[in-house]
């Protein structure tokens, strides 16, 4: 899915990803029956993993080797949950254009 927008003021970047996921799925990270591609917290229900407990902040809460490996498929998108740095976007007043299942050639 992209998000592209028109118009607006602040951080007025498209956003998204255009990458299958889904074909580069580690076997650990792989669902069910073609379930897709689960989160590292899904996945191990760990703290480490999930930004919880003791991982509960920015400070202690740091990018695995899978959101890594998410966030170089999609730059533009959250892969953990303190990924503020490179993928909040602020706009205000814009015209949203989303595109679902965009041609790869998007990213």
């Amino acid at each position: 899915m992209l998000v592209d927008t028109s118009g607006g003021s602040g951080s007025c970047v498209s956003t998204g990803c255009a990458a299958d996921l889904n074909r580069a799925c580690p076997a650990e990270l792989r669902g069910g029956s073609g379930g897709g591609c689960k989160s590292a917290c899904e996945a191990f229900g760990s703290p480490e993993y999930c930004c919880s407990g003791a991982f509960a902040t920015p400070d202690t809460c740091k990018p695995s080797v899978y959101s890594e490996m998410f966030k170089a498929a999609c730059p533009r998108s959250y892969s953990y949950a303190y990924d503020d740095a490179t993928s909040t976007f602020t706009c205000t007043g814009a015209d949203y254009t989303i595109t679902f299942c965009p041609p790869l050639s998007s990213r």
